[in-house]
């Protein structure tokens, strides 16, 4: 006998009808995000570039930028205390000798255009006119200041005071750096306390 619908009974047979086969769905994994390595260093022992250290992650917690306008902290000025312990007296003797001749130039220098500006304004022929008035008249030579001090007599005067300059401060600057190093060696010399600003 067959069943409603068309379908055999499977009451009167001993056996039974085979059952279609119907498979469960599998869940599919979900991707992985692949973990970012670090980059290995080159071989040599350098640390790896800025393009590899970019790609490593960030850990621990974000670092705190100063805030206040945008100011970093002031540094403070350095001071170093130093102290002159001694003076080479052969270098003082050179310096001092050329700052000698140096100033013995100028002295002479000074000495000639002021003399040259002095006559060119008449100053020397106006004393001559001014003496000639005071003196009585005699029968004698008349005063005349240009034979005391005339531009050659004026200049060399100048020159042998240069010289007698040099001299004298090369002498008594290599004697100061004598003076110095044994001053020196008694209470420890000058102090200085430099800063860099």
């Amino acid at each position: 006998m067959s069943g409603q619908g068309g379908m055999p009974s499977a009451a009167g047979s001993g056996t039974t009808a085979p059952q279609p086969w119907v498979s469960a769905p599998t869940a599919t994994p979900a991707p992985v995000a692949p973990t970012p390595t670090a980059p290995r260093p080159a071989p040599g022992g350098t640390r790896p570039g800025p393009a590899a250290t970019a790609q490593r992650p960030r850990t621990g917690a974000p670092t705190k930028r100063p805030t206040g306008g945008g100011r970093g902290k002031r540094t403070t000025a350095r001071r170093v205390k130093l102290a002159v312990s001694r003076v080479d007296p052969w270098s003082v003797m050179k310096m001092s000798f050329l700052l000698a001749v140096a100033a013995g130039i100028v002295g002479v220098v000074v000495t000639v255009v002021l003399w040259l500006i002095l006559s060119g304004m008449g100053v020397f022929a106006d004393i001559d006119r001014l003496v000639s008035q005071i003196q009585p008249a005699t029968g004698g030579s008349q005063f005349k200041i240009m034979d005391y001090i005339g531009f050659g007599r004026v200049a060399s005067l100048a020159i042998v005071f240069g010289v007698i300059d040099i001299v004298l401060l090369t002498a008594v600057a290599t004697l100061s750096a004598f003076l110095y190093n044994i001053c020196s060696a008694l209470v420890g010399g000058l102090q200085l306390t430099l800063t860099d600003d």
